[in-house]
């Protein structure tokens, strides 16, 4: 069973609260229950009703939202009512009846090259995952899922899964010219009738070491101060573009005494021809400057 773990999230509207989970709620769909009665395909929906201050119930992908009257501020309330979703999530009930009426949601794929000649993203209009996922082989994926089913294109080498992408890497055996519109045309078929990414095998957050020691990556929390606005430069400035070329990138590690920056490359960025030597480049360029005599190198790893 999936252990959720709720996030509280502030929206522009000052009324309306996001508690974000860390795994799919519902797909294709989205519920709103505007009182006790039309929440009767969901018993959470209901039990939330039970407040006084609660007006709306948004259900969708991977939040519950809810809008609240004006007798009561957020600040008050919203600890107590993330506890509350949380526990009721991870108790493994049903969070909303299945509804026959629910039309199938039309899905279009499209298909981007990225900088890596071997890699190409396709790229849905619709979420894909809540936790972005690496695939190194087959022996990563479950079965009866769409990262298992794309192994069986055999020239398929690793997959990584985006929010609302998937990045493939081919061996280079095949011109993608020759197999594009098959891959995404089968994406699109799977996603349309309902078959989930699945879960990885793979340990995105960790790495294999020269001496052989797989090590978790250190959280935000712990980390020193350098260490974080380090973080912050990556995620602000460079995972953005990274993610538009199919990829991603993971902050590893900081050596204070040599001034050393260990990332991780993901995705098209991994084992690109061009990638490791040109975001290398350009991060040891940026973090120099915004960190100023703090960064003497970057060291770039294909996960």
């Amino acid at each position: 069973m999936e252990n959720h773990q709720i996030k509280i999230v502030p929206t522009s509207n000052e009324a309306i609260i996001k508690f974000e989970s860390n795994h799919f709620l519902v797909k294709n769909h989205s519920y709103e229950f505007k009182n006790i009665d039309e929440a009767g395909s969901s018993l959470l929906a209901q039990q939330l009703f039970y407040l006084p201050f609660v007006k709306t119930v948004y259900i969708a992908q991977n939040f519950i939202a809810i809008e609240r009257y004006d007798i009561v501020s957020w600040e008050d309330v919203q600890t107590e009512i993330s506890e509350q979703i949380e526990n009721y999530l991870n108790s493994g009930e049903l969070l909303v009846k299945k509804d026959e009426e629910i039309k199938k949601v039309p899905v279009t794929v499209y298909a981007e090259a990225t900088p890596n000649p071997n890699a190409m993203k396709f790229v849905a209009n619709k979420k894909l995952t809540v936790n972005n996922k690496e695939f190194k082989s087959i022996n990563d994926t479950e079965v009866d899922t769409l990262a298992r089913n794309l192994y069986t294109f055999p020239f398929i080498k690793e997959l990584y899964v985006g929010e609302n992408y998937i990045s493939i890497q081919k061996h280079d055996v095949i011109s993608w010219d020759e197999v594009t519109h098959e891959v995404r045309s089968f994406i699109r078929e799977s996603l349309e009738s309902g078959t989930s990414i699945g879960e990885t095998k793979h340990k995105s957050a960790a790495i294999v070491k020269e001496k052989g020691e797989s090590v978790d990556l250190p959280k935000f929390e712990n980390l020193n101060d350098i260490s974080k606005k380090i973080v912050e430069i990556l995620d602000e400035y460079i995972k953005p573009a990274v993610a538009n070329d199919g990829g991603n990138i993971v902050f590893e590690g900081y050596e204070e005494s040599s001034g050393e920056v260990r990332v991780i490359l993901q995705g098209a960025c991994s084992g690109c021809p061009s990638s490791t030597m040109t975001l290398r480049n350009g991060i040891e360029t940026m973090l120099k400057e915004m960190i100023p005599g703090k960064i003497e190198r970057v060291v770039a790893l294909n996960g």
